[in-house]
């Protein structure tokens, strides 16, 4: 398999179709959920996300999960670097990470690091924060998903920016091998052309996607998620 195809990683997640997080089992002494998710990954995945990335998309899908229709989690963790694989998408009822693979942050946003981030139109920067997936189109990107930011002040402009899933060549790993770092979007999270359909479909209409940074002024404020940037 070429170095850039996503991953299959089938994990042991147990959690129950109705309500994954709320029926896992009592944790141990000292222990949070997240942790023990993230041990079980680690069993057996290498790559498994942030225990801090993680505990923050915990938090906003046990909020949010109501308001959704599927119960997929989709995690970008845009405190590493282009060249690591840091999209995440885990399915809670078939009890997996389905695919895992890299994805572009806005040329505005940093180079190798995506250090600054924008609700604001045409500032080409990428958007923290919790989204709900919407639906699929045709554009200049080809098939493309539409986001809906939850979170005023830090994504909600996502829609009218048109800041979507799309595909794109230079959000390959090949791309990054001779760059040193993928290329940029105009804010959108773009993927691998040729994972782009995989991605979409997984995902669109109706479940929840966070995208997280380890920024101050984010973790304090989002209605989301608990704050632990002091702890």
């Amino acid at each position: 398999m070429p170095a850039f195809q996503g991953i299959l990683l089938p994990i042991i997640w147990i959690f129950s179709s109705s309500s994954p997080l709320s029926t896992l089992p009592p944790t141990p002494i000292g222990k949070t959920k997240s942790e023990i998710i993230r041990d079980r990954l680690m069993e057996k995945h290498e790559n498994a996300p942030s225990i801090y990335a993680l505990d923050f998309a915990l938090d906003g899908y046990e909020t949010l999960e109501n308001t959704l229709d599927k119960q997929i989690l989709t995690l970008i963790d845009f405190s590493l670097p282009s060249t690591e694989r840091r999209l995440w998408i885990i399915d809670l009822v078939e009890e997996e990470i389905v695919l895992n693979t890299v994805v572009a942050h806005g040329r505005n946003s940093g180079n190798l690091m995506a250090e600054k981030f924008s609700n604001r139109p045409e500032s080409y920067q990428s958007s923290l924060g919790f989204y709900k997936t919407g639906e699929t189109y045709i554009g200049k990107h080809g098939y493309s998903l539409r986001l809906d930011g939850l979170e005023e002040g830090f994504n909600d402009q996502a829609r009218s920016r048109a800041i979507v899933i799309h595909g794109a060549d230079y959000a390959r790993e090949e791309f990054a091998k001779v760059s040193g770092r993928l290329g940029r979007s105009l804010g959108c999270p773009a993927v691998p052309s040729e994972l782009s359909k995989e991605v979409i479909d997984l995902i669109k209409d109706g479940s929840l996607l966070f995208i997280f940074a380890d920024q101050e002024e984010y973790l304090q404020q989002s209605a989301f998620i608990q704050d632990r940037s002091t702890d």
